[in-house]
């Protein structure tokens, strides 16, 4: 099982960012598929979420902003960054929802992992 993302970087405040998450190792197009992300000193939170087909979940700070999505057929999934502000700087990870015991924001139910990228919102 692999996760990787790319697409992190430096952006000024307002601008818009992509990310990506390429999937291998599983069925990709099985699972609930999240972003989570981790600012420095802070604790991992829950930013988005989205079901094999396609509903959406996200947290209440990045609603309006950011857009999840993915694309079975390629194994991978995205997380479309607008508006993006200072307090978004933070390091950016993909998640597989191996188990249903918690709910979708919950890191405790994910069992595969990527690396993370890191996001930097700076002038």
């Amino acid at each position: 099982v692999q996760l990787v993302e790319s697409g992190g970087g430096l952006v000024h405040p307002g601008g818009s960012l992509r990310v990506s998450c390429a999937a291998s190792g599983f069925t990709f197009s099985h699972y609930y598929m999240s972003w989570f992300r981790q600012a420095p000193g802070k604790e991992r939170e829950f930013v988005a979420g989205i079901t094999w087909a396609g509903r959406q979940e996200y947290t209440d700070s990045v609603k309006g902003r950011f857009t999840i999505s993915r694309d079975n057929a390629k194994n991978t999934m995205y997380l479309q960054m607008n508006s993006l502000k200072p307090e978004d700087t933070a390091v950016y990870s993909c998640a597989a929802r191996t188990s249903q015991y918690r709910g979708p924001e919950a890191e405790s139910d994910y069992g595969y992992w990527g690396p993370g990228t890191q996001v930097t919102v700076s002038s």
